[in-house]
Formats: C-alpha cells, sequence, structure tokens
C-alpha cells in the first residue's frame, strides 16, 4: 500500500466518523447569572437524553442546543457530577437519532481518534489524532481527580468541551473535557464507571459516594510488608478529617494503608475508586502498616455530600 493509499483509508474513516457522528452532536448555547458560556453535547438515548461535561453547564438557567442540520431545541439539566465532569441535559422537542457508544478499555496507545465539537463556536468541527496515552487523572476543581483520562493530540479549543471523541468505528469512546496544552486534549472515557455515573444521572439526577475522610501520599512498604500483601507501596495517611469516618475507626496520621476491603490501596485515587455507593454504611476492614506490625481497623463510610 503505497502513501497515497494510506491516505485515502484515513480520509475515508475520517470521513466516515464524521457523518455518523456529527448529526448527533449539538451546539450548546448556556446562560448563567454571570453570562453567556458555549460547549458541545451528544445525544445518548432515543428519549432526548443528551451527555456533556458538568463545566460546560454549571450554574445554567436555560440551554439551547442546536444541530447541524438547523434543529434548535431547549434543553435542561437531569443532573451534574463536577467530580467526574460528567452531565446529563433532556431536551424538551425531538432530537437526531443518538451517537453510539463504545468503550474506552478497548483503546490502545497509537490508535486514530477524532474529535467532534463546537470550537470557538464553530459548529460540526471535526479534528483527528491519536490516542498518545492512557490512564491520566484530571484535577477537578472539587480537589478529587477523574482516573482512566485519555490523552489525544486530536486540536481541542474552548466549545469542545461535552463534545465526542469517537473511535475510528464511530462510537463515543470519550468526552472531550479540556485543553491541557499544546497539542495535548484529555477526554472523560465511557467505560464501565462512566455507565454507571451516566445511568444515575439519568434515573437520580445525582451520583452517591461514600466518604472516608482520609489523604495521604504513596510511599513504599518495607519488605515483609511487601510479601505478604503482593504490594511494595502503600498510602501514608497524612490527614484524618475529624469526626470522619476514618477518625471513627481509630485511623492515625502516619499510619499506612496497604488495603481497603481486601483491595490493595497505593494512592488517595485508589481509595476515591473504592469509595462507591455500595459502600456507604458498610463496614470496611481497612489493613494499615502501625509501629511496626500490620492492624486491621473497622470503618463505615458516610455518603459523600458535595455544595
Amino acid at each position: 500500500m503505497d502513501d497515497e493509499d494510506v491516505l485515502d483509508a484515513y480520509s475515508r474513516t475520517v470521513s466516515g466518523v464524521a457523518e455518523r457522528v456529527l448529526p448527533s452532536v449539538a451546539s450548546l448555547t448556556v446562560a448563567t447569572p454571570r453570562g453567556m458560556g458555549a460547549g458541545s453535547a451528544s445525544v445518548i438515548t432515543h428519549d432526548r437524553h443528551l451527555l456533556t461535561s458538568a463545566h460546560v453547564v454549571a450554574g445554567a438557567r436555560q440551554v439551547e442546543a442546536a444541530f447541524l442540520d438547523g434543529t434548535t431545541v431547549p434543553a435542561f439539566v437531569v443532573g451534574a457530577d463536577p467530580l467526574s465532569d460528567l452531565a446529563v441535559l433532556r431536551a424538551q422537542d425531538d432530537v437526531p437519532p443518538p451517537v453510539e457508544l463504545g468503550d474506552a478499555a478497548h483503546l490502545r496507545v497509537g490508535q486514530l481518534v477524532i474529535a467532534l465539537g463546537n470550537p470557538l463556536g464553530l459548529a460540526g468541527s471535526v479534528t483527528a489524532g491519536i490516542v498518545s496515552a492512557l490512564g491520566r487523572s484530571l484535577p477537578t476543581a472539587s480537589g478529587r481527580v477523574v482516573d482512566e483520562v485519555i490523552q489525544t493530540d486530536a486540536a481541542l479549543n474552548p466549545g469542545n468541551s461535552g463534545g465526542v471523541l469517537s473511535d475510528g468505528r464511530g462510537r463515543m469512546v470519550g468526552v472531550n473535557t479540556a485543553l491541557a496544552g499544546i497539542g495535548v486534549g484529555l477526554a472523560v472515557p465511557i467505560n464501565t464507571t462512566t455507565r454507571g455515573i451516566i445511568d444515575a444521572l439519568m434515573t437520580r439526577g445525582r451520583v452517591r459516594r461514600a466518604w472516608l475522610g482520609i489523604a495521604g501520599m504513596q510511599v513504599n512498604v518495607i519488605p515483609e510488608v511487601a510479601a505478604k500483601l503482593g504490594s511494595r507501596t502503600g498510602l501514608q495517611v497524612a490527614e484524618v478529617s475529624p469526626g470522619s469516618p476514618a477518625a471513627e475507626a481509630g485511623l492515625r496520621r502516619g499510619d499506612v494503608v496497604v488495603a481497603l476491603d481486601g483491595n490493595p490501596v497505593v494512592t488517595t485515587t485508589a481509595v476515591q475508586r473504592l469509595m462507591v455507593e455500595g459502600a456507604i454504611d458498610r463496614r470496611i476492614e481497612i489493613t494499615v502498616w502501625r509501629n511496626g506490625a500490620l492492624v486491621d481497623v473497622l470503618a463505615y463510610p458516610r455518603e459523600l455530600v458535595t455544595p
């Protein structure tokens, strides 16, 4: 296959995805107390639900979605989750058919991806690139991080947030969420975790999470502990929130958490990942290294309350 054939195949793939996906991508105009904002969204169900970034619709009083075929419909926020930077809208009138949801777990570094959205107010824009890295972390305004973020070199600009990151088969594998720098775009993945978040937003308007109340940093553990647990690192507790489930369980500053409910723990984000709805008010065994010995304590995480 010569270079011209390769370019033709690339062009056919990108144009095919654009033809398939763009009709389902909307340009959002958002009215907030601070003024007007803009972003992108995509239709994800036949009953008029749209998916976008939470920061795009933060404080929204009025939202309007405009599609490539000229359709313009009002929409309202069903639910937003700032901790994952995802939000679900519902259009008040008919919208185009939904985009097909894929699974970012199947992505590989170097794979072709296409970003579709409305950068700088230019509706129906398409850029292509590759997956530059997987498993990045994206800090949110709340201080928590979104895990497993996709990094791509597909050009993203203001207004792209909330738009589709598609694979070469036209399946939505991510929600474009941020521009980290020149040639660096980030997208929240579509995977088992985020599908659960999206479903919760559609059905309940919010996401329930558990809260333990510790902060810390990753440290190396001594060889004898590593041999027992199969991990060379743990989470050294730097802070225990007063009155938190961790404080009530007797966790102390300086403890090294090595396992939570039988799962190895090496970072604060690993704790976040385990603090799901099912952990609320459930007894959780926490294994820590303290004063030269492994100690088990019991905690009952409570529901995380967000502003």
